[in-house]
């Protein structure tokens, strides 16, 4: 059977090369070790500025915050710029899939976005987060239905949402409906009822889920970074939690906290198929004569040239 990797690593925080060559390397750890497949966390490249205001209190704007900004907004990528080239260009060298979480900039706006390398086609999609959580917004924009990406790969099709997108039901169902098999779920929630959640999805879908947490402590970033609040875990900022979840529920590994790792699983492509024998959501469960769920998959652009 083939399998599946899961990294749980910290980003290196407002550097992309570093990012990036650390994401290469454990592209090849993971490739090396037999996976076909390699998730990465939410905000890989382009980091998780925890604890950070921004200085964006009610009301209120600070230089400080601004510049702040300006930093973080420095250490994004571009889709089609050199540094995912150079991680599709790594994904094409060891015949990996994968996904990775990046934050992108167009224009002017940073998304939180789940990036899609396939070996043979390069970037094959990137799903941008619809709904940044709490003071995210602040920082990031809003996807749209258009990144509701899914690619092939010999595990099965993928598909990816991120964080907290998975508490929300009808967009659960949406990826359920595009036949998502591998569903990923790069993440920063390191809450131990995050693996609840996980266990949920892949019952409820019917589906491998494969979720990847960083693991990172706060002298990972730079000196003068602003924890502005008390961490829950101390002198850990994010720690982890990474899983891998059968369409039975069962898990495969993890959840693993306090450690870089990387999580493997042999992934069963016939379990989903034997485990829709009694529930399939999107099928013979859904009851369409009752629920109707519309997606608008066109880009939704703030500005039409006819």
């Amino acid at each position: 059977m083939p399998t599946a990797a899961v990294v749980q690593a910290g980003s290196v925080p407002f550097d992309i090369d570093a990012s990036v060559d650390k994401a290469i390397r454990l592209m090849t750890e993971a490739r090396n070790n037999g996976a076909e497949i390699a998730v990465f966390p939410e905000a890989f490249i382009g980091g998780y500025p925890k604890g950070s205001t921004f200085g964006a209190p009610v009301g209120l704007r600070t230089d400080d915050g601004r510049r702040q900004y300006e930093r973080y907004s420095n250490g994004a990528v571009t889709l089609d710029g050199p540094d995912v080239e150079r991680l599709a260009e790594a994904a094409k060298e060891l015949g990996l899939f994968v996904v990775i979480g990046i934050i992108e900039r167009l224009g002017n706006t940073l998304y939180c976005t789940a990036l899609m390398l396939d070996p043979e086609v390069g970037v094959a999609g990137a799903h941008r987060k619809l709904m940044p959580t709490g003071s995210e917004r602040l920082i990031w924009g809003f996807g749209d239905g258009s990144t509701l990406d899914t690619m092939d790969t010999p595990l099965g099709r993928v598909g990816s949402v991120i964080c907290w997108e998975n508490y929300m039901p009808l967009l659960r169902q949406a990826m359920y409906a595009k036949g998502v098999e591998l569903y990923c779920a790069p993440t920063v929630d390191d809450r131990p009822t995050w693996a609840a959640t996980m266990t949920h999805i892949a019952l409820e879908g019917r589906t491998h889920v494969l979720s990847a947490c960083q693991f990172i402590t706060t002298d990972a970033y730079p000196n003068d970074h602003p924890f502005e609040v008390d961490l829950p875990y101390g002198s850990t900022a994010i720690r982890g939690g990474s899983i891998i979840v059968a369409p039975t529920g069962e898990v495969l590994a993890g959840p693993v906290y306090d450690e870089e790792t990387i999580l493997y699983a042999e992934i069963d492509p016939t379990a989903k198929t034997r485990s829709h024998l009694d529930f399939d959501v999107v099928g013979h469960y859904s009851r369409p004569d009752v629920f109707e769920l519309t997606v608008r998959t066109e880009p939704r652009n703030s500005v039409s040239f006819d």
